[in-house]
């Protein structure tokens, strides 16, 4: 499970959506308390999902090859070709110029609600979905499953957090610094999503059969 957790939550913190609209925020009138609005309500909605799926197990994995455990095994290989066949189709389509978003005009206006709600829009749910998954597995009896929930937790949110801490730190500078990042992140956008996609879904894909099969 904690490796799981590891690719997964990696992926997450790497996904380019949330990073450029973290940042976008980061920049406008207010940007740090908007940052940390999106920022709580990020972590928020991890802690949600992963209490949801605590509360259906009760906080004792299921035994394996029993229903619940092929079935956890069945979405996650469900997750990983999905992610892979997005992947080589995020691949094929040639690049198409696009402009922002229209919410990106409006940023220095909107409100905390606002933040907090982009938060949750911007959430890679599929990513989320495996990570809920694979909390199926942990114990709540067992410190070291407790210890890996949280760092899951931590390991998803941790580029939002060195964002924050550096804007509030050295305000000139991150917005030089972090500007650049995003010219840079939305100048490759789609390898990065095309990358992700296939490393993670190829990886939940190849833990859905080993599961199901051994």
């Amino acid at each position: 499970m904690v490796l799981d957790l590891v690719v997964i939550g990696t992926a997450i913190t790497l996904g380019p959506l949330h990073n450029s609209a973290f940042i976008l925020l980061l920049a406008s009138r207010r940007g740090v308390r908007k940052g940390m609005a999106f920022l709580l309500s990020w972590l928020a909605n991890l802690v949600v999902v992963i209490a949801c799926v605590l509360l259906l197990t009760g906080g004792e994995p299921p035994a394996r090859h029993s229903p619940p455990s092929m079935a956890v095994a069945c979405v996650k290989l469900a997750i990983g070709v999905g992610l892979v066949l997005y992947g080589a189709h995020r691949r094929r389509r040639p690049p198409r110029p696009h402009g922002p978003p229209r919410w990106t005009a409006r940023v220095d206006g909107a409100s905390l609600a606002t933040a907090a709600g982009l938060a949750w829009l911007f959430q890679p749910w599929a990513l989320v979905g495996a990570g809920a998954a694979t909390v199926v597995a942990a114990d709540l009896s067992s410190l070291d499953d407790w210890l890996a929930l949280i760092g899951y937790c931590l390991l998803a949110t941790l580029s939002l957090i060195v964002m924050e801490m550096y804007t509030v730190w050295a305000p000139a500078a991150a917005d030089a610094r972090l500007n650049a990042l995003r010219t840079w992140v939305e100048q490759h956008q789609n390898q990065l999503i095309v990358t992700l996609s296939l490393f993670v879904g190829l990886w939940l894909t190849a833990e859905g059969i080993y599961e199901l099969v051994v």
